[in-house]
């Protein structure tokens, strides 16, 4: 076990990592917040995420200005290491109401075939029914003014919860697309981090290798010199 350095916490050894190796960006936030801080101290995970997540905040206000809610849930998600990616059908179609759900159907039902269909043969049949089966007293004799009324009654109510329908639609459009942003700027931001964490890992990688090149030419500067000192004595 090792304690963090900044939360004065223990966490197991995979768990905890120095400041030398942490990425220059987040260690930079990290060294101006705790100066006391060498490169040998010890950070957990749980306290980097914290210094990743203003880093993020940090990028995304030089971007594109004063962050919104949206990108303050996105800087969260990746401080705590939560998925965004969820069912918006399926959570917005949970949030209906009885009523909204009677609408969403009864404008199901309006645009379709079915009901042009049977509204047609209904037509056919209350005028066949006033004029051919019943011509005494039929209930609404030609010009069907009380089927006007009923029609006109139907398309009134048709109207609004059509409209109320195609709202939550939008509603649920606008949600869809809410939700494609956030994952879309989170993806963009880990891809970010990942190109400065391949940049930093190829640049130690190559710090190293300067070292050990350094290493072989003073091994080889040493054998030199042990040559030219056994020539002169065998000379």
């Amino acid at each position: 076990m090792q304690t963090c350095a900044i939360t004065n916490k223990e966490f197991p050894d995979h768990e905890v990592m120095p400041l030398s190796a942490i990425r220059p960006q987040i260690a930079a936030i990290i060294r101006r917040r705790h100066p006391e801080l060498q490169d040998e101290s010890l950070i957990s995970h749980d306290a980097i995420g914290i210094f990743r997540a203003d880093y993020v905040r940090g990028v995304l206000e030089e971007d594109i200005g004063a962050i919104t809610a949206l990108e303050a849930e996105v800087v969260r998600s990746m401080q705590e290491h939560e998925l965004l990616a969820s069912n918006v059908d399926q959570s917005f179609e949970t949030k209906l109401t009885l009523g909204e759900r009677l609408s969403d159907r009864l404008a199901a039902i309006g645009g379709s075939w079915t009901f042009i269909i049977g509204f047609a043969a209904f037509l056919v049949l209350w005028c066949l029914v006033n004029t051919v089966w019943i011509r005494t007293n039929p209930p609404d004799p030609f010009p069907f003014i009380f089927l006007n009324l009923i029609l006109s009654c139907i398309a009134a109510l048709q109207a609004p919860v059509i409209m109320m329908s195609q709202n939550r639609q939008e509603q649920k459009d606008r949600a869809r697309a809410e939700h494609d942003y956030k994952v879309n700027l989170k993806a963009e931001l880990e891809i970010r981090h990942l190109h400065e964490k391949v940049d930093y890992l190829l640049k130690q990688q190559s710090q190293r290798l300067f070292e050990l090149q350094d290493i072989q030419i003073e091994l080889m500067q040493e054998l030199a010199g042990r040559n030219r000192g056994n020539g002169a004595e065998n000379g």
